[in-house]
């Protein structure tokens, strides 16, 4: 009977509606009761099959208990909202309050800035060059026949026969001179790749700036003036320093400068391998056979270059033990700087 069955369903519905708490419980309510496929809807399905001396009683007491059922959900759901916009509106005026979060630039771009700026005070221009670079620029036009053992130096990542990524930035020496007739006095920053074992010390991308300086009569003590004086500049006016013959194939005669050891301040230690001395860069006056691969005369030009890795200038400078922190993004040791 449906009589019977609109008194069950009311009793349902208040049970049901007694443990209403939240806007999600109540679209359950709605759904159940409500909705097209409803229980009230059934109901009114019903009402069709019934006789028609019984329809007109059970069709009002039907409607009553629509607009029972109707009037109940909408008098809670309006209680439910007003309540649930009061707690999104409130205001706790005891909470500390939300801080900025200001951006800094990483330590290798501080670091790689810092450079930048002594050079152009000292009348260096800076130029940049693709990091994919051809064999040619990379090797053969600096003076590294494809024989010779000094391209055993350098572990490349190869792209192709003839293109690479780029193993030092002093690809860019060669576009620069091919563009540009002396007097020349550019630095060189970027991103450099060799397939070389990550350990604290050695990563297989890293950041180099290199430097060119070619005029007539350039001579060796002019790089060494100007080298002692980036690195008093940037280490400290009290520093010790070295230069030591070495080798690279582009420039000769070659030298690596050096100097003293942060941590034990030249006394001999695990980091400095007990000598009391660290490199910074590599340098050197242009070899001639440079020169004549970009069309300048090497009988009336001479030149010097150098090289200094990022990573490791910022090392020493700033005392850091692993080079593989750099690429971290830890924000622990971002902030420190």
């Amino acid at each position: 009977m449906i009589a019977d069955r609109i008194k069950n369903i009311k009793s349902s519905f208040e049970i049901d509606i007694e443990k209403i708490n939240s806007p999600k419980q109540l679209e359950d309510i709605r759904i159940k009761y409500l909705s097209r496929n409803g229980l009230v809807a059934g109901l009114f399905e019903e009402l069709k099959s019934v006789s028609k001396e019984e329809k007109p009683v059970l069709g009002k007491e039907l409607n009553t208990f629509r607009t029972f059922v109707t009037e109940k959900f909408n008098s809670l759901k309006e209680k439910i909202d007003s309540n649930s916009g009061a707690s999104e509106d409130k205001l706790d005026l005891t909470l500390p309050g939300i801080a900025n979060e200001i951006g800094r630039k990483h330590i290798l771009t501080q670091t790689l800035d810092e450079i930048r700026a002594i050079f152009k005070g000292m009348g260096f221009s800076v130029s940049e060059g693709p990091e994919i670079e051809s064999d040619y620029n990379n090797f053969e036009a600096l003076n590294f026949p494809h024989d010779h053992p000094a391209r055993d130096m350098q572990d490349t990542f190869f792209l192709s026969k003839n293109f690479l990524l780029r193993t030092h930035t002093s690809p860019v020496q060669i576009r620069v001179m091919e563009k540009n007739e002396p007097p020349v006095r550019v630095i060189m920053p970027g991103r450099c790749y060799r397939n070389e074992a990550v350990s604290s010390r050695s990563f297989c991308m890293f950041h180099q700036v290199e430097g060119l300086y070619v005029d007539t009569d350039v001579t060796f003590s002019e790089l060494k003036g100007t080298l002692v004086g980036f690195a008093k500049q940037f280490y400290g006016e009290d520093l010790k320093y070295r230069f030591r013959p070495s080798f690279f194939p582009f420039t000769e005669p070659s030298a690596e400068m050096d100097i003293t050891c942060f941590l034990c301040h030249g006394k001999g230690c695990r980091v400095c391998k007990m000598s009391g001395w660290l490199e910074i860069l590599g340098c050197g006056m242009v070899d001639p056979n440079v020169f004549k691969s970009v069309g300048y005369d090497p009988e009336k030009y001479t030149g010097y270059a150098f090289g200094m890795g990022i990573e490791r200038i910022g090392l020493l400078k700033y005392n850091i033990p692993d080079i593989r922190i750099y690429f971290e993004n830890d924000l622990r040791f971002l902030k420190q700087f």
